[in-house]
């Protein structure tokens, strides 16, 4: 869901050529050029064979009724072969094949538009997450969901509609004016052409108003969403303070802002289809005027009568249906619009044309006078160079805001370095597959998220197709089998949204059951303790130097107990290595680090007493 204050090419009525860009992208699931979807194009042909039959079987219809009331009527010439019931029979005949033509087109088509839905939604699904971190999280979750939702929607409405409507009516109402000019005058044509060329002025004009009005009233659910979304979340945070009326009344006031846009959409309605209304029927009388001025003039039988009648009511449907087709037409084009922005925003992290797979020999880790800032205009890392030997433990320490986890997330290629190279194993990561990199690294973080499924499910992410005696290794390497095994449910047992259902070490054992399935040479251990109480902690730790054994660890930390084990530890201060060393000489160099280290003692003295 895009917050309301930003503006976007979607925040814009759509242009004449965004729509038709927004077509063109949708035209190839209606005549791909891939051999393999061959009977895309034959189902599309087929309905569109069947809704032209359709079409010329519904403008024949009233004459079919003309010949029945003037054959009962005595006006007409009797019809020797069919007769009265016959004709009547024909009639209905001719009605009922209208509309199982149209059923038969709506049922060959409708695998036509679930594809193209479903092949739309997993497109733009696989771009999302190819998207970089810095756009995830300037963008909120909820407003992306509603985007998708309201594009694909969009996309099977456009497909169905622009197809089987557009094209339909103005074939329909071509052949109605035709026989209206024919069988009658011209003065029937005349009327007929006025009216719904004032009809379609006046439907397009309150539309692109009514559109507006969407838009808005789009907005305003999509800020109420998120802020529902996002309260949902924070649930923790809301009871903490006490907000539970403060979060009502927030999601209120966004409720009642969509409210009004809601009312001014339905009241907009209610004027457009009471114009329409208003204008269909005024065309209505004035033909059927002529037509009874005809009869009593003895210039036309009570059949023709009842055949104008059936034209004009026959034209009139499609009409009334013109009014919401092009509405919908034009907010699918927005909201198709905003999606397919979405899928053209490019990916800031991708992977080379000739980027080949990372090669693990070892596992050594370089950072080479790596400059970086997630804004140009405040660098974060300031030629910051370390090397973290195959096999071996590094500790990045430091206050918060100087830099460490940022070196996680470049190690990671969530952002690429702006000076400076990082490599491994002598392989800049930039040159390399964004696949064989990840699969290179693990990592337990701060705080790790679970996904709203069992334990086995959460631990089994860490590798696809693993087999359950592996899933359980995992968890007793990580120290968390026996805990498993004690609940009712066992690997079975939910854990709730973001795993809210486990304690913090619980959580983080699973997270290092999960990184230890994936078996990754390289581990990156980021704040992994810090949010846990010092007793949890030092289980997990001991979880962690299991999980370390034969691998290149980086320890990012703000706890320094944690890492004086460590075979090197620097110290970043404000983006620049200040330190480096092992625990006991940093101590005795009574720099930074051992400044950081006392007042860390202090404070646990402090506690302790």
């Amino acid at each position: 869901m895009r917050p309301t204050h930003h503006s976007s090419p979607s925040d814009q009525t759509p242009s004449e050529g965004s729509g038709w860009r927004t077509i063109m992208r949708v035209a190839p699931y209606l005549w791909p050029k891939d051999p393999s979807k061959a009977w895309v194009k034959y189902r599309v042909v087929l309905a569109l064979v069947a809704l032209v039959v359709a079409k010329l079987i519904a403008v024949t219809t009233p004459f079919i009724y003309k010949a029945v009331v003037d054959h009962l009527s005595g006006e007409g010439v009797p019809n020797l072969v069919l007769g009265a019931v016959g004709l009547t029979v024909a009639y209905g005949v001719s009605r009922m094949l209208t509309v199982g033509l149209q059923q038969l087109r709506d049922a060959v088509f409708a695998k036509v538009g679930q594809g193209a839905l479903r092949a739309l939604a997993l497109e733009t699904f696989r771009h999302i997450h190819r998207l970089s971190m810095r756009y995830h999280i300037t963008r909120k979750t909820g407003g992306l969901s509603r985007i998708i939702e309201r594009g694909v929607k969009g996309v099977d409405f456009l497909l169905r509609f622009l197809l089987f409507s557009i094209g339909p009516l103005a074939l329909e109402l071509v052949l109605t004016a035709g026989i209206l000019y024919f069988a009658f005058d011209v003065s029937y044509l005349i009327v007929v052409v006025v009216t719904i060329t004032i009809y379609v002025w006046f439907t397009f004009k309150v539309t692109e108003w009514r559109v507006k009005l969407r838009r808005q009233m789009n907005d305003q659910d999509t800020d109420a969403n998120q802020k529902a979304i996002d309260s949902l979340l924070n649930f923790e945070t809301v009871r903490y303070f006490g907000a539970e009326d403060r979060e009502a009344r927030r999601y209120d006031g966004a409720m009642a802002k969509y409210e009004d846009a809601a009312l001014r959409t339905t009241y907009s309605l209610s004027f457009l289809n009471f114009g329409q209304s208003f204008l269909i029927t005024t065309g209505l009388i004035i033909v059927m005027v002529f037509a009874a001025i005809g009869v009593e003039q003895g210039k036309l039988t009570v059949g023709d009568f009842v055949m104008v009648n059936a034209y004009m009511i026959q034209i009139t449907m499609p009409l009334n249906f013109l009014g919401t087709v092009y509405r919908e037409i034009r907010q699918s084009l927005v909201d198709m619009g905003e999606m397919f922005d979405l899928l053209e925003q490019p990916s800031e992290i991708t992977t080379k044309a000739d980027a080949k797979d990372l090669k693990i020999t070892g596992g050594t880790i370089r950072l080479d006078a790596v400059n970086f800032g997630y804004d140009p205009d405040r660098e974060i890392l300031k030629n910051v160079s370390i090397e973290v030997p195959a096999g071996k433990t590094v500790a990045i320490v430091g206050s918060s805001g100087s830099g460490k986890s940022t070196i996680g997330r470049l190690l990671f290629r969530f952002y690429d370095v702006t000076g400076g190279s990082l490599s491994i194993d002598g392989q800049d990561v930039r040159d390399v597959t964004l696949t064989s990199l990840q699969n290179a690294i693990g990592v337990v973080p701060q705080d790790t998220v679970l996904f709203n499924d069992t334990i086995y499910y959460n631990i089994a992410y860490g590798k696809e197709g693993a087999t359950r005696e592996d899933i359980e290794q995992a968890a007793r390497d990580a120290q968390i089998h026996d805990f498993i095994v004690s609940l009712p449910e066992g690997y079975d047992t939910k854990v709730g949204e973001r795993g809210l259902k486990l304690s913090g070490g619980e959580k983080q054992r699973v997270g290092i059951a999960r990184t230890l399935l994936k078996n990754p040479p390289i581990l990156l251990l980021d704040e992994a303790t810090s949010a846990l109480d010092t007793e949890t902690e030092h289980d997990i730790q001991d979880a962690l130097n299991r999980a370390a054994e034969g691998r290149t660890v980086i320890t990012i930390a703000h706890r320094l107990s944690t890492v004086a084990e460590a075979d090197q530890i620097i110290v970043l201060e404000k983006g620049v290595v200040v330190e480096r060393g092992v625990h006991q000489a940093l101590l005795s160099k009574g720099g930074r680090y051992n400044e950081l280290w006392s007042m860390q003692q202090a404070s646990k003295e402090r506690a302790a007493s």
